[in-house]
């Protein structure tokens, strides 16, 4: 009951001070776990199969598209979620239940025929990646399990009868990942030495990798896939002598590249339509104020454009199709409503609808993301969006800067849960691209290189006092917001520009670098030289570290502060969330900590997430409405 009423204050206190009435959605209808996901379907396209809760347990479904009447339930857990899946053939399914770090891995094969459920390998500790799920000869697939040393993967071959896996590959010690060919051979592998990124090839698994690239801190190459079944030439995404990711084609046999198939003058092309198993490249993606796709076609141009005319107003994505690639799954969305997921054949042109994104949220009425850009300080172009609170009159308003995690990654025209809950609680919502964000090019990356705690700070700072000086944000009502790097940047902001904010909220954020570098997971190791590239290095420039960690800097905090943590947290340390709240007290300065033991970075239990939002809406309230 407190829940509630707490909510109901908090509703009372946001109606008064916006112009015109806005029903207040509840927080579980923003957060809630969807009921189904995960949706894929089988390699013959016959199938669907997903992810849907059984008594609070995730288990595995199955739709059968031609006789609806055999669709059911897959997989019976009741105390261990079931964590992930993959179709290997048309008959069988692998997957994998949720382990803690003290667990050991579980991976399961299901038959969707007689139902029958077998392990496929012996519980380990360790963690594993699919690295090819379609089974090869009908019988294995190859995964990579870090039991021999958690600081890598090792490469198996995986038995759907349940024989012993058979090393397929032993690491060693440097390689991150690999392109399988759908004969089953490993003959692509990227490889990280210290702060430089290797592309390895061999023409058979009989023959020893060979290095046939080389790129430096600042440059990439991801290989997509093969271009045909000769698996000697590839389509790769590079940056190499050139700024912006572009779509390429590679000659492995002859190391050289052949051709720039696509780029764009301002943003880096992204992944999009590339099908393995029929070595076909369809799309790649981009994205600049929306999202955008690149067709290779016309044929293929015309056959999505009749999709999206039959989701008329709405994105798309393509998660997933059959071996055929005439039977896709895909996702809809637009700013303002979270859509669906949808079966279509582009055979007969039908769209089925699989379940709502979120279905308490798709008739509400919600707000517009659009797109911004100002200049920072010394002259670089940020970009971002604003969600501006619905029926408000645009002037002096309320303010929650909501800065992305990463640094790495970058706002994208979309769905945001976060950002409508907030706008609907009466906020404007401020995101941008500092620099150091990707997608704009390896300048604009780089631009953010040891930048964390200075201009990339800068960033986030400008663009709030544009927005003041524009007269669409109340100086006196801004908040910082983040998570992640973002949940650093408040703190940063609490810390070094106080008289900026009212208040400021961190929520798995970064308070010591030092001990963020130290405890880094085994399996990232291998990126540890090339954070030190981007971040610094915690040893030589000590100083550096010491002047951009919050926890060092307590005493200049004047703004109240709301600190959440998971206490599994790997990548933010207990001691040092505890350590700085306990010098806020010491100083006399409001701080709210709320610490789940049993969380890992980001919460999943409902209960959690939903108590997160309600302490997080009341301290909002408290210091930019009251």
């Amino acid at each position: 009951m407190k829940f509630w009423i707490g909510l109901f204050f908090s509703a009372m206190i946001m109606l008064g001070c916006q112009r015109h009435s806005v029903d207040l959605i509840p927080i579980n209808q923003f957060f809630s776990t969807p009921e189904k996901s995960n949706f894929k379907i089988s390699p013959n396209g016959r199938f669907i199969a997903y992810i849907g809760l059984d008594n609070h347990c995730k288990n595995i479904y199955l739709i059968d598209l031609i006789n609806k009447d055999s669709s059911k339930q897959l997989t019976y857990q009741n105390d261990i979620n079931v964590k992930s899946f993959a179709w290997n053939n048309d008959s069988k399914i692998s997957f994998l239940t949720e382990q803690s770090s003290q667990d050991s891995l579980r991976l399961y094969a299901v038959d969707i025929n007689t139902e029958k459920i077998w392990p496929l390998i012996r519980p380990v500790r360790g963690r594993f990646r699919w690295i090819h799920a379609m089974a090869t000869g009908g019988d294995s697939f190859i995964a990579g399990i870090n039991d021999r040393d958690s600081s890598f993967f090792d490469l198996y071959r995986i038995y759907l009868d349940g024989r012993p896996r058979e090393l397929v590959l032993q690491n060693p010690g440097n390689m991150s990942s690999w392109v399988v060919s759908n004969d089953g051979q490993v003959r692509l592998a990227v490889a990280n030495d210290s702060v430089q990124q290797s592309v390895l090839y061999r023409s058979s698994e009989k023959e020893p990798f060979k290095e046939i690239i080389r790129c430096d801190v600042e440059s990439s190459f991801t290989p997509l896939g093969y271009k045909d079944s000769s698996n000697a030439i590839i389509y790769a995404l590079s940056n190499i002598d050139r700024d912006k990711l572009a779509l390429v084609s590679y000659d492995l046999v002859n190391q050289r590249e052949l051709g720039e198939l696509y780029s764009h003058r301002d943003v880096d092309v992204s992944p999009g339509g590339y099908f393995t198993e029929q070595n076909k490249l369809l799309f790649v993606n981009y994205s600049t104020s929306r999202q955008n796709r690149h067709f290779f076609d016309e044929a293929t141009k015309k056959k999505y454009d009749q999709l999206s005319k039959q989701i008329d107003g709405f994105e798309f994505q393509v998660l997933n199709t059959d071996i055929s690639g005439n039977k896709v799954i895909i996702k809809t969305y637009t700013d303002v409503n979270p859509g669906g997921i949808y079966f279509y054949d582009f055979s007969t042109q039908k769209l089925t609808k699989l379940t709502d994104n979120n279905s308490d949220l798709k008739d509400k009425e919600l707000s517009p993301n659009e797109y911004i850009t100002y200049t920072a300080r010394d002259g670089m172009q940020i970009s971002g969006y604003l969600t501006y609170p619905i029926h408000s009159n645009r002037k002096n308003l309320p303010m929650v800067v909501l800065p992305h995690d990463g640094p790495n990654g970058r706002e994208v025209w979309g769905f945001d849960n976060e950002a409508q809950f907030l706008a609907n609680r009466g906020y404007l919502v401020f995101q941008m691209n500092y620099r150091g964000s990707t997608g704009f090019g390896k300048k604009f990356w780089t631009a953010g290189f040891k930048e964390w705690g200075g201009k990339i700070q800068d960033d986030i700072t400008d663009g709030v006092k544009w927005l003041i000086k524009e007269g669409i944000a109340d100086r006196e009502r801004v908040a910082i917001v983040g998570k992640g790097f973002g949940g650093y940047s408040a703190l940063h902001a609490a810390c070094f520009n106080s008289d900026l904010y009212k208040c400021a909220v961190s929520y798995s954020g970064y308070t010591n670098l030092f001990t963020y570098f130290r405890d880094i997971p085994p399996y990232f190791k291998s990126y540890v030289q090339k954070m030190y590239q981007v971040v610094g290095n915690p040893i030589r420039e000590a100083e550096l570290f010491k002047n951009i960690s919050p926890v060092f800097h307590s005493d200049k905090v004047k703004i109240p502060v709301l600190l959440v943590q998971g206490g599994k947290d790997r990548f933010s340390s207990v001691t040092d969330a505890n350590q700085f709240v306990q010098k806020l007290k010491n100083n006399n300065i409001p701080v709210q900590y709320i610490l789940k033991e049993d969380e890992d970075r980001t919460f999943k239990r409902d209960e959690n997430v939903f108590g997160y939002y309600n302490e997080l809406e009341r301290f909002l309230a408290k210091y930019l409405i009251d």
